[in-house]
This record gives C-alpha cells, sequence and structure tokens, in this order.
C-alpha cells in the first residue's frame, strides 16, 4: 500500500489516466498479436494513432478559432478512448476511417462548441460516439468491456483512477444501480447469471473506472455525485429505451451529464494576475482579478490551467485551494515552490501584473458545518494553510464569532504564511492559534503567539493540552497526503468518531 500510496501522490489524475490507456491499448495490441483478442494488432495501433492526430489536428483549429487554451494532455485521453471503444480497423477501410474521423472531429467540438460559459457539459468520447450513432447509425462497440483478457488490466487501472480521486462512493453506486437495473429489466433470468453477464459481456469496469468518474463532468458533492451516479446505473440496462432508441453506455452518460451540469458550479473565469507576494520561504500568495464574481464557500478548490511551452509530465493544470475569502473582490491563490518545481508552477511563479490564468470546476465539500455552535479544530501542515485562511479570513469579515482552535505546523518559524489574518482573528474572534514546528534548534518564542503555545512536533498530547474538549469538536485537516492519513490515525486512537473528521482533498493532489 505504501508503494501504491507513493506512486499514486508523485503523479497527477490526468496523468495517471493517460498512463492507463496507453498500457490499454499496448496490451491490447500484444494480445491481439497472439491471438489472445480478436483485432488486429495494426488496425488497434492504427486506430489509435489516426484518433490522436485527428483529434489533435481539430483541437488546435478549435482552439484557435474559440480564442481558448487548448489542452493537449485532454486531447490523447479522448482519443485513447474512442480508440478502446471503437472496433478497431485498417486504413484501407473507408468506412472504419470517416467513423473516426467524425468521432474525433465531434469530441474536440464538445469542448468548445458544445460549451456554456467556457465549461463543456458533456464527457467529450461519450458525446461524440453518441451522435455518430443516432446520426450516422456508426455505433461504438466498448469492445475494451467483455474481453474476458483485457478484465484485470481494467479492473486494476480503474481502481487506481477511483482511488487516486477518492470517487469511490460515485463508482460503487453506479455498480450498484446498475446491476439492480439489469436485474429488473429482465425479471425471468437468474440474477447472478445476470451479474456474470454484465461484468463479463459489458464494459462495466472500464465505465465505472474512466468514464463516469471525469472531474470536469460530474458533480462537485458527495450528495449529488451518488445521485447522478445513481442516474446512470439505472439507465445502464441495455433493456431501457424510448421507442426504437435503446439504452446504450454512451447515452446514459449523455443524460447523465446534463443532470451533473444542472447541479454544479458554472463556467471558468479567465483571471488576471494583479499581485504576487512571498508570505513565507518559498510560498508565494498570487491575487486575481476577475470581471464576473465567483460564488464559493470557503474551504473549496478549482482546477487551473496555465498554458506554456515545453510543459512537463506534470501537465498543465493543477487543483488548488482558494485561499481568499467570499467577502474579498479577488480571487487567490497560495502555493508552495520546490527546487526543483514543475513547469507548471515554474510558469506560474514567473507571471507579471496582466497575464492571464484560467480557473473553473469549482468544488469541494472542506467547508465549515452550518451550525456556528458546533466547535471546531483546524489541523494545517505547511501550504495546507490555504483553506483556513480563507475560511477564517470570511469570519472575520462577516464578524462571526466560532469556537475554533487553529493548530498550524511548519518545519520553522519562516514557512509561517498568513499570521496577519490568524492574529486579526485572535484580537476580534477570539481564535486561538497553536504554531508548531519540526525543525530542531527553533526559537520557540519566534514561533508561538502571544497566547503563548507549544513549539516542536504536533502530538496527541499536544492536541488534548490546548482543547480539553476535543471529543466534542469538528476536527478539520489539510496538508500533505501522509500528513492528513497520520492525523486521522492519531484523531481515531483518541477516541475522535469517524464522523467528527475532515480532511482536504481533491483529485490531482500529489
Amino acid at each position: 500500500m505504501n508503494f501504491i500510496d507513493g506512486f499514486l501522490n508523485r503523479i497527477t489524475m490526468y496523468r495517471l489516466v493517460l498512463y492507463y490507456l496507453i498500457a490499454l491499448v499496448a496490451i491490447a495490441a500484444i494480445f491481439g498479436a497472439f491471438g489472445i483478442l480478436p483485432y488486429n494488432p495494426i488496425a488497434i495501433i492504427f486506430s489509435a494513432l489516426f484518433l490522436t492526430i485527428v483529434a489533435w489536428a481539430a483541437n488546435g483549429i478549435l482552439a484557435r478559432i474559440m480564442n481558448a487554451q487548448p489542452n493537449t494532455e485532454s486531447v490523447y485521453i479522448t482519443a485513447l478512448i474512442l480508440a478502446l471503444i471503437i472496433t478497431p480497423g485498417m486504413p484501407n477501410d473507408v468506412a472504419t476511417v470517416t467513423f473516426l474521423s467524425w468521432a474525433a472531429v465531434l469530441a474536440m467540438a464538445s469542448k468548445y462548441v458544445i460549451a456554456i460559459d467556457k465549461k463543456h457539459i458533456f464527457n467529450p468520447a461519450a458525446f461524440a460516439v453518441a451522435v455518430t450513432a443516432l446520426a450516422l447509425g456508426q455505433s461504438a462497440s466498448w469492445w475494451v468491456g467483455g474481453n474476458l483478457p483485457m478484465m484485470a488490466f481494467v479492473l486494476v487501472g480503474g481502481l487506481l483512477i477511483v482511488r487516486k480521486i477518492q470517487r469511490f462512493d460515485l463508482a460503487l453506486t453506479f455498480l450498484a444501480f446498475a446491476i439492480a437495473s439489469c436485474i429488473i429489466t429482465h425479471p425471468g433470468a437468474d440474477a447472478l447469471t445476470t451479474i456474470e453477464k454484465i461484468f463479463l459481456h459489458t464494459p462495466v469496469l472500464f465505465f465505472a473506472g474512466i468514464m463516469i468518474t471525469e472531474p470536469l463532468t460530474t458533480p462537485p458533492t458527495r450528495r449529488w455525485r451518488m445521485i447522478y451516479g445513481a442516474i446512470v446505473g439505472i439507465l445502464y440496462a441495455p433493456a431501457i429505451h424510448l421507442g426504437s432508441i435503446y439504452s446504450s453506455p454512451e447515452l446514459t452518460l449523455v443524460v447523465g451529464n446534463i443532470f451533473s451540469y444542472i447541479v454544479s458550479p458554472k463556467g471558468k473565469r479567465v483571471l488576471t494576475l494583479k499581485e504576487k507576494q512571498a508570505v513565507g520561504t518559498d510560498i508565494h500568495h498570487f491575487i486575481f482579478t476577475t470581471d464576473k464574481k465567483l460564488s464559493f464557500r470557503p474551504g473549496q478548490y478549482l482546477e487551473w490551467t496555465l498554458g506554456h511551452d515545453k510543459t512537463d509530465g506534470r501537465g498543465n493544470r493543477r487543483y488548488f485551494t482558494i485561499a481568499s475569502s467570499p467577502t474579498e473582490d479577488t480571487l487567490q491563490l497560495g502555493v508552495k515552490f520546490y527546487n526543483p518545481s514543475s513547469s507548471f508552477k515554474t510558469k506560474l511563479l514567473s507571471m507579471e501584473p496582466g497575464d492571464t490564468i484560467v480557473a473553473g470546476q469549482l468544488a469541494g465539500e472542506f467547508t465549515l458545518p452550518r451550525d456556528p455552535a458546533q466547535k471546531l479544530a483546524f489541523i494545517a501542515g505547511g501550504i495546507g494553510i490555504t483553506p483556513f485562511r480563507s475560511m477564517v479570513k470570511d469570519l472575520i469579515d462577516r464578524n462571526e464569532k466560532r469556537d475554533a482552535v487553529l493548530f498550524y505546523s511548519n518545519r520553522n518559524a519562516a514557512e509561517i504564511a498568513y499570521r496577519d489574518v490568524f492574529d486579526e482573528a485572535a484580537r476580534k474572534l477570539g481564535m486561538r492559534t497553536i504554531y508548531t514546528t519540526t525543525s530542531a534548534g527553533t526559537n520557540a518564542a519566534a514561533t508561538n503567539n502571544s497566547a503563548g503555545n507549544d513549539s516542536g512536533r504536533l502530538t496527541s498530547e499536544t492536541i488534548q493540552k490546548e482543547i480539553p474538549d476535543y471529543q466534542e469538536r469538528m476536527f478539520y485537516i489539510s496538508g500533505t497526503h501522509a500528513m492528513t492519513n497520520a492525523f486521522k490515525r492519531i484523531l481515531r486512537e483518541m477516541g475522535v468518531p469517524q464522523t467528527h473528521i475532515k480532511t482536504d482533498f481533491f483529485p490531482g493532489f500529489a
């Protein structure tokens, strides 16, 4: 598990999906060469390369026409999905080449043309094959599913993706309702036989791991995600139809995407850098202006897209928590920089006032409880302080007093960020902040606030000492994956219920 966690923490979600799809295409080609799969390996490779080239070209043209920031990584992912769900064909097969061409162009068009306020509505691959099925009479076979030799690879890769983005609630809800729907719509069939057919002869595992979990077309909160999974699962049964139009994986997903769009935040924002500040060792605070105010709750996050040359393996997209409060007129971002940094962070740090970045896909449930009487405890590690900066600034600006205590851990005092905000909260709201450091020789006086608190590593003893009523509190933990897991274990050992522990997580955190 430690190896898997380490691997998942070092790779972005999009890059994980890309590698997974490349692996599936390669494995399928090898199996085809040995006769394990009934597909010509040359056809598999040709289809994948042809789709990638056409999709890349169409994406570039549409991005230029629409004056949008292209995302090459997304193009490759969509093209490879299409290669895995459209039956492979040879270069001399005119019908297949035409089908592949239309599918690639339609998939790219769905991201730019069928978009509202720069937010696309449909999963591009599902939309493309749904349109070709209805308009051209050419349907996807979803051949990657229903092939026993591929099942283990589909399952393992899907599990890694679902674990990476923490969407087990969505995937399991979909599977449960898909199974139930298939059983109900086949009343005379044996239930176990029906379940066997679902897993062995349909793309249900590929669908659950790669299609339904796409972050850009799924709802932002757990409740809506589970409803979304249930809707798609119910419609997944092939026996469901409207007149002569029968349910198919792509049609179910398209319908689900419409629901998701309705219940999700709308649009993207093109933000202009106003100012950047150094707020701690290798920590910079970015202040962006926008012509259209974004409505959000403190603690939520956005997907940030920053186009740049020579993009490295991490890509040009990141998920960052919003550091500003909804009460502020600007959108703010706090980022920790390392040496060497990724190409994305290198470009971000080099931004000058007037430069732009695109932000969208608002999501996250790391937000304060509605009940203001609920006692709170915040635990932040390093740059994990950003959601608490948003929350506390919001409380200050609205003059809302809550019984909250912040534990803020860093390697040394120089890394402490946003101390001015937490000092203001102490004066105006009576909120305490306990600063702790992990490096030996740190000056406690330089680290602790005026309340006089501990220095050194944050431990269960420190927590119990500072908040004897800890079992009455809702704990919020934000930091690295390892740090949040460690404190979850500590709190559980202290007797804090799992329901009283919230961790800051978003897709792509690494």
